[in-house]
């Protein structure tokens, strides 16, 4: 039986997502990020294009903790005609996460990592939900089960500041209320993520509808 401090932790977690990522280019070892070397030496390394976790220190630190030590580069860069929005699933632990959908005009802030062959097996491993595929000529991790539609929309991140969005934006835990007021009303936030760990996440959402404001004061 989980306690009590463990829910809070799971509910935690979810909520923070995508996770706090640097502003500028940064190496990450063992859960820090550091300055990047200008001598860098990328060779066994090929680009993976990053977007939600998979540029955050916080997420990189779960994701590949079975390869101490070994550095990984992770590079700011942008991806033009393209928005980060939500997926229409919900993750093994309890989080609405992102996936990458056209937007013509639109510029996201993505990052590039450069895994070792191991990094990116790690990181693969972390990813079922998705396929690896080609966007702007580079390989990525796009969701399965497309983009999670909120009356008729798809629906970006607002932690992620997009330039020239068109998409309707939520947070986190505006979009998790949202999934759980449409699958399961009669359970707490905190229940619901729950649930969605112990089963393994949900897959595919339906579409979602907006929520009504109570009435009166």
């Amino acid at each position: 039986m989980v306690d009590p401090a463990q829910r809070e932790a799971i509910l935690a977690r979810a909520l923070a997502y995508p996770y706090a990522t640097p502003e500028r280019s940064y190496l990450y070892r063992e859960g820090t990020a550091a300055e990047l070397p200008e001598d860098l030496d990328l060779s066994g390394r090929t680009p993976l294009l990053s977007y939600g976790a998979n540029a955050a220190p916080e997420a990189l630190a779960l994701k590949l903790a079975s390869s101490p030590g070994v550095p990984l580069p992770v590079v700011r860069s942008q991806l033009e005609d393209f928005d980060v929005v939500y997926s229409a699933h919900v993750s093994p632990y309890g989080a609405v996460p992102a996936t990458l959908l056209e937007s013509l005009g639109t510029v996201a802030p993505v990052f590039v990592t450069y895994p070792t062959e191991e990094q990116r097996a790690l990181l693969a491993a972390s990813e079922l939900n998705y396929d690896l595929v080609q966007i702007g000529g580079m390989p990525a991790f796009r969701s399965k089960h497309g983009p999670l539609s909120i009356d008729g929309s798809p629906v970006a991140l607002a932690a992620v500041r997009s330039r020239n969005r068109t998409l309707p934006e939520l947070d986190e835990p505006a979009v998790l209320e949202h999934v759980r007021s449409h699958l399961a009303p009669e359970l707490a936030l905190e229940r619901f993520v729950h649930d969605c760990v112990e089963r393994g996440g949900i897959k595919p959402l339906p579409e979602l509808h907006q929520i009504s404001a109570p009435a009166g004061g």
